[in-house]
């Protein structure tokens, strides 16, 4: 073994990168050879964290909110991440692309077209008002302000702690340092490390296994050959070959990546607007749904059905909430780290500006349109769900009302691939830092250890994919992650506030 070779080694942190790496091992083989038992034990669970503790993810969220606004438009809104004469890393458009598609970008491509459907058999939302109103309300809020503080004000955290503190451990231990003291070198620090990278691993599982359904279906409808998990699994070694091999370019790849997406889903929405024949409905609509969100937004962000006549909260805003927060251990912690050279207020509400707007114009258009289709009577939307239960199947048929179908179909694909390379790129490159004992905030993880994360990252969701888990699977393991997260969070963020309340003192 080389001199390079054992420095590699010693600097390796076990706990974050063998305990992880067991876990995922043992998860993937309860998943694949007792799928059912499986279901059953994350089905318990996820019960009792998400239906009778679901109120701390309520509070968490809306809290979480209000907080990302009175850091952004205080005192501490004015602190540049880095020092006083650092230009920002990145052109406004390209940070804004990467903030953007860091995330669940993917995702939230998929659930543009089809979550209006899911709204459209809720009690709930039938005794709230009209189908119209409703259902292209309640994606904009499960995607919207809630959800994106949680990316903004930890961005900010991190952001901070890497380029004003200067870290050399990058972990979500390390931004609990002044609340926990010497504490975060000792077991507290190490269980939070291995919290975080657990619920990394959910989150990538989780998004993964739900939208990758959808290529495997368009690909077969564009090509004629048969759909079936073995083709959903071909994609996603295909997605992991993308991703890997443009992380081991580094930043520079990621970042053309990003611009790249943002041109094909720009054309994407552009096109369905347009030419998709609905251009009046899906303005009016889309405006009349964010009225009506803001002006219900502290009900819909309270509710909690207590007497569980229709369960909507624990079923979905519940679920949305922890989605995000399994998704918060890589994706602001990315977002910090290319925020060098912007204040505090840029960064969070820069954040809003590109990732909150560009998921509520996906939702507005591509939403509106499918409603629109089922209103107009140009196509049964809701019936072809009723009959075949199927919703990658009728969002192929959503699509088939556009013009010239196969060619979006076509830039679907290519957009969703490239939105999941660029996603897991942010999460490679972060998981590959996370493990090490110390690295400087500049300095790059080894390529080597790049590919065991590209690699770790996609075995469960291929495990999932394997025992078919349905939907209520997908979210228990994302409300179990998440409880644990929530509570590391709120540790982060009062960690950050002190600790920014300090630094101001010296300036």
């Amino acid at each position: 073994m080389s001199e390079n070779a054992k420095k590699e080694k010693r600097r390796i942190d076990p706990a974050t990168t063998i305990i992880p790496f067991v876990i995922v091992l043992v998860l993937c083989a309860f998943f694949v050879i007792k799928p059912e038992s499986s279901t059953n034990v994350v089905g318990i669970i996820r019960n009792f964290l998400g239906d009778t503790l679901g109120l701390y993810y309520l509070i968490v969220g809306l809290g979480i909110l209000l907080v990302s606004l009175y850091i952004a438009l205080s005192d501490i809104g004015k602190i540049k991440l880095g020092n006083l004469d650092d230009k920002p890393q990145y052109n406004f458009f390209t940070w804004g692309a990467m903030i953007f598609t860091c995330g669940l970008a993917a995702d939230i491509l998929f659930y543009s077209f089809c979550e209006w459907i899911y709204y459209s058999d809720e009690a709930h939302v039938a005794e709230l008002g009209s189908m119209q109103e409703w259902v292209s309300t309640m994606p904009l809020f499960h995607w919207g302000p809630i959800p994106w503080a949680f990316y903004a004000v930890l961005a900010a955290c991190f952001g901070f702690m890497l380029h004003v503190r200067k870290c050399n451990k990058q972990k979500y231990s390390e931004a609990c340092r002044p609340l926990l003291g010497k504490m975060t070198d000792k077991l507290p620090g190490k269980i939070i490390d291995v919290l975080a990278v657990i619920a990394l691993i959910a989150g990538t599982a989780t998004t993964f296994s739900v939208a990758t359904p959808l290529l495997s279906r368009a690909l077969s409808t564009l090509f004629g050959f048969a759909d079936s998990k073995w083709l959903t699994i071909a994609i996603l070694v295909i997605i992991c070959l993308v991703y890997t091999i443009t992380v081991m370019t580094g930043m520079k790849g990621v970042g053309n990546l990003a611009k790249i997406c943002m041109i094909i889903f720009g054309l994407l929405l552009t096109y369905v607007l347009i030419f998709g024949g609905k251009f009046r409905f899906i303005l009016e609509t889309g405006f009349s749904a964010l009225g009506n969100m803001f002006q219900n937004f502290i009900v819909l962000s309270t509710y909690t059905d207590p007497m569980r006549t229709s369960s909507f909260p624990q079923n979905w805003t519940i679920f949305y909430w922890a989605y995000w927060l399994v998704w918060c251990v890589a994706s602001p912690f990315f977002m910090g780290s290319i925020s060098k050279g912007r204040t505090v207020k840029e960064v969070i509400l820069g954040s809003y500006l590109f990732g909150l707007s560009a998921t509520l114009i996906s939702f507005i258009i591509l939403g509106n349109y499918g409603l629109g289709v089922q209103l107009s009577g140009k196509l049964d939307i809701l019936g072809i769900y009723h009959e075949s239960g199927d919703l990658y199947g009728t969002v192929i048929e959503i699509i088939k009302t556009l013009p010239v179908f196969p060619i979006v179909l076509v830039v679907l694909v290519i957009g969703m691939i490239a939105f999941y390379a660029t996603s897991f790129d942010s999460i490679t490159l972060v998981a590959a830092q996370y493990s090490y004992k110390e690295i400087d905030g500049y300095e790059d993880a080894s390529k080597k250890m790049k590919f065991f994360w590209a690699v770790l990252l996609i075995m469960l969701p291929i495990a999932l994919i394997f025992s078919e888990s349905g939907m209520a699977n997908l979210q228990s393991v994302s409300i179990i992650a998440a409880f644990p997260i929530g509570i590391v969070i709120i540790m982060i963020i009062a960690s950050f506030i002190k600790d920014a309340r300090s630094y101001l003192k010296t300036l």
